[in-house]
């Protein structure tokens, strides 16, 4: 009788080892899935600020309803939105339709374009300094 229960404890013993063999692999593979699911999420660089650049011809600018549109988007202008003409502050109504514009906005959580810079007129480089036109 004590060979038969030395087989039925060595019998319950792997049948328990059995059973708990596909649990041990499937949490296994759950530690190898999280730090491969972890690298994915860092290899996209996340944007520092949030905004998106924007530039194209002004198709339209509606002070009453504060929007402008380029090309086939429309963009809202709150109070925090910068405008500037020609580098220096401007308002909305500045703006003018054909003219190049640019700047960068970010999505709302409503899904509108909220405008945060806009710069009327083409991109210019540095301003020539009038003291070194002068000299000859």
């Amino acid at each position: 009788m004590k060979i038969n229960s030395s087989k039925f404890t060595l019998l319950s013993l792997l049948a328990t080892a059995l059973m708990a063999l596909p649990m041990l692999a499937s949490a296994q593979d759950a530690n190898t899935n999280t730090p491969a699911s972890s690298e994915q999420s860092t290899t996209t660089k996340p944007q520092k600020h949030g905004f998106i650049p924007f530039h194209g011809k002004l198709n339209a600018v509606d002070a009453s309803a504060k929007t402008l549109t380029v090309g086939n988007r429309t963009f809202q202008v709150t109070a925090d939105t910068k405008i500037f003409s020609n580098g220096e502050p401007a308002a909305l109504s500045d703006g003018v339709v054909g003219e190049p514009v640019r700047g960068a906005y970010k999505k709302t959580e409503a899904g509108l374009l909220e405008a945060v810079t806009v710069h009327f007129g083409a991109k210019t480089g540095e301003k020539p300094n009038p003291e070194n036109s002068s000299e000859h």
